[in-house]
């Protein structure tokens, strides 16, 4: 069954911490955008309030001819955000692997391959491919919406 972009976000807010079982891709991806959609609203906020660490300014040319660039650094509040849903984005990862009948602590130190993203890439590839059909070693199918 698929779930739709609310029931994604209430599924994975109420497991925030539950890395047993399998998770859907429409379970996985709905969570996701709006997890794309909530850290480009607090950007919008954050950028004209100056709720920014980090900016750095760069002197282009001398003199007179001189031109200062300032690139903006991190969003406050993005940081904020990033931070409370990096325990719900893992374990929902980790059960969409699971729902590949793939442990995720197996396979999420591809993350750590620098080279083009190619480890992110791979992870996005089994993140995208449906699941096994019918239960697997951790369990039955994805979990239904309440």
């Amino acid at each position: 069954m698929t779930m739709t972009f609310g029931q994604s976000i209430k599924h994975v807010f109420s497991n925030y911490a539950n890395f047993k079982g399998r998770a859907s891709r429409s379970e996985y991806w709905w969570f996701y955008l709006f997890s794309v959609i909530v850290a480009l609203i607090l950007e919008v906020i954050s950028r004209p309030l100056g709720l920014t660490f980090g900016a750095t300014e760069y002197v282009i040319g001398s003199g007179a001819e001189a031109t200062v660039v300032a690139i903006p650094g991190t969003s406050i509040l993005g940081t904020i955000w990033s931070l409370a849903i990096l325990l719900p984005s893992l374990a929902v990862g980790t059960r969409r692997f699971h729902d590949s009948n793939k442990s995720a602590w197996n396979w999420l130190w591809l993350l750590a391959i620098p080279l083009c993203g190619i480890g992110a890439i791979i992870l996005l590839i089994w993140w995208i491919l449906p699941g096994t059909k019918g239960p697997n070693r951790y369990g039955e199918g994805p979990a239904q919406p309440a």
